[in-house]
């Protein structure tokens, strides 16, 4: 049975989606840009005030199925720009102990959701 998760600290979905889905113990989220979740604005100032703002987006529907980015399993991180890597990287690797992080891909795409510069989906287990 899948159950959806919400929460208010996130964004809003902008189209037939949910922020998450929950199978079993499985989390499954859709890809968090950087919308602030009170406001509703893109927060852009540079690629990593971007990166931290979609990071807190996912710590946030984590926190919604009382989970952390301990029980991620999987990432997938979507840019604009593969230049831009390092410094998404580094704003990335915070949120994460690097000897349990989990497995990810990154690749570079011609055009992202509100012409953002990076978005990430993950994969958790409880």
């Amino acid at each position: 049975m899948k159950k959806i998760i919400f929460t208010e600290h996130a964004p809003a979905p902008i189209g037939p989606y949910n922020q998450a889905v929950l199978v079993g113990n499985t989390l499954y989220t859709s890809g968090q840009i950087a919308i602030h979740p009170v406001t509703g604005v893109l927060v852009m100032d540079d690629i990593q005030t971007e990166t931290k703002q979609v990071m807190e987006n996912m710590k946030a529907v984590l926190n919604a199925a009382e989970m952390t980015f301990e029980d991620v399993i999987k990432t997938t991180i979507f840019i604009s720009d593969m230049n831009d890597f390092g410094k998404i990287n580094e704003v990335y690797g915070s949120y994460f102990d690097e000897k349990t992080a989990p497995a990810r891909e990154t690749v570079q795409v011609a055009c992202l959701p509100k012409n953002v510069n990076v978005e990430i989906s993950m994969i958790a287990i409880k």
